[in-house]
C-alpha cells in the first residue's frame, strides 16, 4: 500500500447479512479490522478460518473480523446453506453473502481465502492470500495495535442471529457400520458416538468439548471429528479439527493419535512420532488389517498409512487443486473428502470437482468416473460424461450390488453410479437431504448422516422406508 493509506472501500448495504445486524467499516474504528473472504466449500478457507479464531481469542478487543463469503457453487447463492456451514465452523463473527462478488472487486481481492486488514483509522493497510498466513496475521495485527499505543477501543456487544436449535446432535459428518454398532462422528459436538443400529447410544468418546487429549473415553477430546473406518476391534477417526489420525481401542475405550500435532502442516512420507507427522484436513479413511487411506482434503491428495510399520505414504495427489487423471502420484485431485475401498480398487468422493474418480491401487492409475472440472457441476442424471454432480462428500458400495451410492451435498439427495461402466441416477427418497455429509451400508440397510438437519437416517433398501434414528433422545 502506499504511504498516504487510502481509506478502506465501505460495505454495500445490499450484503445479505448471515448471522448478524448490517456491518459498516466506519463502526469497526478505533480497532484492527480484518474482512475475511472465503467460500463454504473451500477446505484452504477452512484451514485459515481456524487460525484466525485463535488470533481473535489473543486479541479479544484489539481485532474485529468480518466474513465476506464468494459462492462458487449454485447452492451457495442461498444464504442460509452458507449459514450452516458458517455454523459448522463455529465462526464467532459477522458473517455476509456477497453473490455479486461486489466487495471481493472493491478490495482488489484475486483469490480464497485472503484477508484485508484495516487500521484503527479505517484505512486498507495490507492484504494476505492463502491459507498458509497465521505469523505474518499476528505480527501485521501487532504492529497496527502498536502505532496506537495498544490504544484501541472495546467493540460494544453484538446481536448474533441465526444459531442453529439446541439438539441432540450436531452436524454429524461421520458414520461406520459393523455387525452390531453403528458409530457416528457427532461432529459439531467433538465426540463419537457407539449406538446400536436402531440408535440407542451405548458409549460416548470425548468429552464434547473441542481439543486433542488422549485417554479414557470420558477424558479424551476430538475437534469437529469426521470420517470414521472400523477395523476389527479398532475404530480410527480422521480428526479433522486437529488434523491427526486417532484411533479408539474398542475393548477398553481407550483414545490415542497415531499422527497430527493439532496444526495444519505439509503431509510427508516417513516413519515418526504422531507430532513429526502434521496432517491437513483428513476428511475420510479407507482401509484394512494392514492399511488405511486418508483423504486429505487440506492437501489435495489421498495418503496410506501402514498399521504395522506407522509409515505414512503418499498414495495419490500431486497436490496441486485440480482434476486429472494418469499415474497417481502426478494426478491432480480437488479436496478428497470421501473414501471407499473394493478389493485392489479405492474409489474417491472429490468434492471440489463434484467428481467420482478411482485409484487402481494395484497399478498405480488415477481415473475419473464422473465429473468434469473444477467449475463443471449440477444435476443431471444419465450417461457418466453427461452426468453431474454438486460438491459430493460421502460414497459407499452397496453390499449386494456392484452400486456405489453417493451423497450429494449441494444437491442434497441420493445418487447411485452403478460400477462397470453403468450410469448415474438419482434415487428417490421420501424426503430432500439437507449437506448430506456422510453414508454407511450394511446388509439391507444405508445410514445417512444428514448433517444440515443435525440427524442420521436408516434408509431400508427393501421397502424404501426412510427414518430418523433417536440418537441421544
Amino acid at each position: 500500500m502506499n504511504s498516504a493509506h487510502a481509506a478502506a472501500p465501505e460495505l454495500q448495504a445490499n450484503l445479505h447479512w448471515l448471522n448478524a445486524d448490517p456491518q459498516r467499516i466506519e463502526a469497526h474504528r478505533g480497532r484492527v479490522l480484518a474482512l475475511v473472504f472465503w467460500n463454504a466449500a473451500s477446505a484452504y478457507c477452512h484451514t485459515l478460518l481456524e487460525e484466525l479464531q485463535r488470533l481473535q481469542a489473543r486479541y479479544p478487543v484489539g481485532l474485529s473480523m468480518l466474513g465476506i463469503h464468494q459462492p462458487k457453487f449454485d447452492a451457495e447463492l442461498d444464504g442460509r446453506v452458507v449459514l450452516k456451514v458458517a455454523n459448522r465452523l463455529g465462526l464467532s463473527f459477522p458473517v455476509a453473502n456477497d453473490p455479486g462478488w461486489t466487495t471481493w472487486q472493491h478490495y482488489g481481492i484475486n483469490a480464497w481465502p485472503s484477508v484485508a486488514l484495516v487500521d484503527t483509522r479505517g484505512r486498507l493497510r495490507d492484504v494476505f492470500t492463502g491459507d498458509d498466513q497465521a505469523s505474518r496475521l499476528e505480527a501485521s495485527v501487532q504492529r497496527l495495535i502498536d502505532e496506537v499505543g495498544g490504544a484501541v477501543q472495546q467493540a460494544g456487544p453484538a446481536r448474533r442471529l441465526g444459531a442453529e436449535p439446541r439438539l441432540p446432535l450436531a452436524f454429524p459428518s461421520g458414520l461406520a457400520v459393523g455387525e452390531n454398532h453403528l458409530y457416528v462422528a457427532d461432529t459439531g459436538h467433538h465426540r463419537i458416538l457407539e449406538c446400536t443400529h436402531s440408535g440407542r447410544v451405548l458409549r460416548e468418546f470425548g468429552t464434547g468439548h473441542g481439543d486433542l487429549v488422549d485417554g479414557a473415553p470420558e477424558d479424551a477430546a476430538f475437534r469437529s471429528p469426521r470420517g470414521l473406518c472400523l477395523v476389527r476391534e479398532s475404530l480410527y477417526v480422521a480428526d479433522t479439527g486437529n488434523h491427526a489420525l486417532r484411533r479408539i481401542r474398542l475393548l477398553d475405550g481407550v483414545v490415542e493419535t497415531l499422527l497430527g500435532n493439532g496444526r495444519a502442516g505439509a503431509p510427508r512420507e516417513g516413519v515418526g512420532q504422531a507430532a513429526e507427522l502434521p496432517l491437513n484436513q483428513p476428511w475420510a479413511l479407507a482401509g484394512t488389517l494392514e492399511r488405511l487411506y486418508l483423504a486429505m482434503a487440506g492437501s489435495n491428495q489421498v495418503w496410506e498409512y501402514e498399521l504395522g510399520q506407522s509409515r505414512l505414504k503418499l498414495c495419490a495427489g500431486s497436490g496441486e487443486l485440480g482434476i486429472a487423471d494418469g499415474p497417481s502420484r502426478s494426478a491432480m485431485f480437488a479436496q478428497p473428502a470421501a473414501l471407499a475401498l473394493v478389493q485392489q480398487t479405492l474409489y474417491v468422493a472429490d468434492a471440489a470437482s463434484s467428481a467420482v474418480r478411482s485409484i487402481q491401487l494395484s497399478q498405480g492409475q488415477v481415473q475419473t468416473l464422473v465429473g468434469q472440472g473444477l467449475y463443471e457441476f449440477g444435476e443431471q442424471d444419465g450417461q457418466r460424461r453427461e452426468a453431474r454432480l454438486q460438491y459430493p462428500l460421502a460414497i459407499a458400495l452397496d453390499p449386494a450390488s456392484p452400486v456405489l451410492w453417493i451423497a450429494d451435498g449441494y444437491n442434497g439427495c441420493l445418487r447411485r453410479l452403478r460400477l462397470g461402466g453403468g450410469d448415474v441416477s438419482t434415487h428417490p427418497l421420501p424426503q430432500a437431504l439437507e449437506q448430506p455429509a456422510a453414508l454407511a451400508a450394511g446388509p439391507g440397510s444405508l445410514w445417512i448422516a444428514n448433517s444440515g438437519a443435525h440427524e442420521v437416517l436408516r434408509y431400508d433398501l427393501g421397502n424404501g422406508k426412510l427414518s430418523r434414528l433417536p440418537i441421544g433422545e
